[in-house]
């Protein structure tokens, strides 16, 4: 009787013992390691490293391939009054406001007021909007308007679809602007004024290209920043580390594979951003 009581027992504890360890393994299974934890943007291809800056691309942002946007007013080729144009967009499967659900956004500088359109004039700094209708103020003369929809922390959307590029007049200039539409531009978006704290951290750098792309046997973006040299072979937003306080100067250039400068209106730029610990 002893016997039979301890052999029951012995099974018993065996059973309790095969439970708690198939249990732990299915946690171990949810359980996301501390190793993986999300610190930022995952660089996609190489980490670059010169002058105490690292450069890298990323491309792990909520995609959006359904989403299209269609600028309905200034029309192609129109021509407008000087003063306030009105714009005015219809999308569909992007939903502007909205906080673009990605960890990307708790680790780059983003928009309080969630995803929006980059609207850009002759490759003058972006204007952010919120809403499918709007005015903003133009001079007379012929000029280059690019908008294309935004995540939340300003990475462009860059399928087909998801971006406008035309020409508008506006008065009756006496200068004529000759700006071919087929050919290969880049437009700089980001970054852009200021940053302060954790956002100086890691920068954004992202542009735009239209009727080109880039590959290491093609295209190129060759981007200086304080100086120091970066080539960039994949249309992809890029994060900047590294960058001391106080400003910094970019300087973006669409290169073909010989260096040289891909002709073209913007397809040189420099801008200035600041970066201040608080």
């Amino acid at each position: 009787m002893k016997k039979t009581s301890l052999l029951f027992a012995t099974a018993l504890l065996l059973g309790f013992t095969a439970c708690d360890t198939a249990r732990q393994t299915q946690d171990d299974d949810t359980r996301i390691p501390a190793t993986t934890t999300q610190t930022g943007p995952t660089p996609t291809g190489a980490v670059m490293s010169n002058g105490g800056l690292r450069v890298y691309a990323f491309d792990d942002s909520q995609k959006y391939p359904e989403s299209q946007l269609v600028l309905r007013t200034p029309p192609a080729n129109g021509v407008v009054q000087p003063g306030p144009v009105e714009f005015v967009y219809e999308l569909s499967n992007f939903q502007l406001t909205r906080m673009t659900p990605h960890s990307n956004s708790e680790h780059l500088a983003n928009s309080k007021e969630g995803q929006h359109i980059h609207n850009i004039v002759d490759n003058e700094p972006y204007t952010a909007h919120y809403e499918t209708t709007f005015n903003k103020e133009m001079e007379e003369g012929d000029h280059v308007v690019l908008s294309f929809l935004s995540r939340s922390y300003h990475e462009s959307l860059k399928h087909k679809g998801a971006y406008d590029l035309r020409m508008v007049t506006v008065g009756k200039p006496q200068q004529r602007m000759e700006f071919d539409l087929k050919a290969p531009h880049m437009f700089y978006s980001r970054p852009k004024g200021e940053y302060v704290g954790e956002d100086a951290r890691r920068i954004m750098l992202d542009f735009y290209l239209v009727n080109t792309d880039l590959s290491a046997n093609g295209n190129k973006v060759r981007a200086t920043i304080n100086g120091t040299e970066f080539m960039l072979d994949k249309w992809m937003p890029h994060i900047i580390e590294g960058l001391p306080m106080g400003e910094t100067t970019i300087k973006l250039e669409l290169v073909n594979n010989a260096g040289a400068v891909v002709p073209g209106p913007y397809n040189s730029v420099t801008r200035t951003i600041t970066l201040k610990e608080s």
